[in-house]
């Protein structure tokens, strides 16, 4: 029973440290990367 204990308290232990960004907190971050990569391209365009 000791052991099973363990790998318990092991498990709750790397949960706690991940980092996963989960898929839906991932779509305003990249649609304000990808304007802003847009936008420098337009710049670009017109400069050059």
């Amino acid at each position: 029973m000791k052991t099973n204990a363990k790998f318990v308290q092991s498990i709750i232990k790397t949960a706690a440290e991940a980092e996963v960004t989960m898929p839906w907190t991932r779509g305003p971050r990249r649609a304000a990367f990808v304007a802003k990569r847009d936008e420098a391209e337009k710049e670009r365009r017109q400069i050059g």
